[in-house]
């Protein structure tokens, strides 16, 4: 609490004892820029991980896909040869 906020408290009408008791409090309760910025720097964290899991994840589905569409492809590719060379009589 700022020294100017404590006199207007006592002059408002708190005692000395309320206005260092009501401080202590507030002070234990407030946030400091210091605990904002370790706040931010571990969301950050958290984020940055998040989003590199997603791409990951991302990554190996789009991997999956496309492997088993190249699978696909070849099966259809020796399918037809198998059915054209039954067709030619081979």
């Amino acid at each position: 609490m700022s020294t100017n906020a404590a006199f207007k408290l006592q002059d408002a009408g708190f005692t000395r004892q309320q206005v260092e008791a009501l401080g202590e409090f507030l002070d234990t309760q407030a946030a400091t820029k210091a605990d904002l910025r370790e706040t931010e720097t571990r969301l950050e964290a958290k984020i940055v991980t998040t989003v590199a899991e997603a791409k990951t994840d991302l990554l190996k589905a789009i991997l999956a896909i496309v492997v088993t569409a190249a699978t696909l492809n070849v099966a259809l590719v020796l399918g037809a040869m198998f059915g054209l060379a039954k067709l030619l009589g081979h």
